[in-house]
């Protein structure tokens, strides 16, 4: 079955089918996610890119009640609530997102799924905690706006853009599907001897992003009342936020990250919560299993 299409960006009108995910203008190459109602099917084993959605907030949600704030008592920057998920933020606030997928796609250690992710988080955000298109910033290497290509400059330029002017109320996500490294801390910041990054698809050029920027960028402005969620799927991930306290789901316990320089490492009175693919001195495969 095909729907008939009109182009946001240059107006082109053409058809498409109604079971495909993505749909791309012939005319400016323009990605336009697919809003067609389709019935939900229950995830199965054979079909994992229709289960991502639901996997991802059964994830978040199982993460979010495991962890009770009595394991960590006197926590300002790093507070699990009893019930933290996306599913229950502020509905009168408003809601931005900046999700980012990195593919490398020149360089010889491209990643394949970091296109699909982005636009799978996306559908997640909307289908279940009533986000908007015109509230997202989506930065990939298939954008047809040069602004929205991750560069360096451009996913800075998206963190600020994102936390800019927050109040009480706003819930914030930062998805980021990519590389990440790691380079040795001089400032005393870092338990382990070493920052964290992501790398933007210009970090051979014009370098990494390191963690000790991220937190000052779109963590430590968040004042009273507002509630920000990263996932970062990167290697080395596991305390790129630079919070000052993380949980061993192992141990099932929290430890403290302070940093050993004493720096304040804290929001402005609002919340933060990271989810990573793994831990510092980890790495993340990308698969399709």
């Amino acid at each position: 079955m095909e729907i008939k299409i009109i182009c946001h960006r240059c107006k082109q009108k053409f058809s498409a089918s109604t079971t495909t995910e993505i749909i791309i203008c012939p005319q400016c190459r323009t990605v336009i996610p697919n809003r067609t109602p389709r019935k939900q099917s229950p995830p199965s084993g054979g079909d994992y890119g229709s289960s991502i959605p639901s996997l991802i907030g059964n994830l978040l949600k199982k993460l979010c009640h495991a962890l009770k704030p009595a394991t960590a008592p006197g926590l300002s920057s790093f507070v699990y609530p009893k019930s933290c998920g996306l599913d229950n933020v502020g509905a009168l606030g408003n809601k931005r997102a900046v999700l980012c997928g990195v593919s490398y796609k020149k360089w010889k250690y491209k990643l394949k799924g970091t296109i699909n992710d982005v636009f799978n988080m996306r559908d997640l955000l909307i289908r279940y905690y009533e986000y908007r298109d015109e509230n997202m910033l989506i930065l990939t290497e298939e954008q047809p706006d040069a602004r929205l290509i991750p560069t360096k400059a451009n996913i800075e330029s998206s963190l600020k853009w994102l936390v800019k002017d927050c109040r009480s109320g706003d819930s914030l996500v930062f998805y980021y599907s990519g590389h990440g490294l790691r380079q040795p801390d001089f400032e005393g910041d870092e338990i382990d001897g070493f920052d964290e990054t992501i790398c933007p698809v210009d970090f051979l050029k014009e370098g990494m992003i390191v963690d000790n920027d991220i937190y000052a960028t779109i963590v430590q402005p968040l004042t009273e009342g507002v509630r920000l969620h990263a996932i970062v799927d990167a290697c080395h991930s596991g305390t790129i936020l630079d919070l000052e306290h993380y949980y061993d789901n192992n141990e099932q316990q929290w430890k403290d990250n302070k940093p050993p320089s004493g720096a304040r490492k804290q929001t402005s009175g609002g919340k933060a919560y990271c989810i990573s693919a793994c831990e510092d001195d980890q790495v993340a495969a990308d698969t399709t299993v």
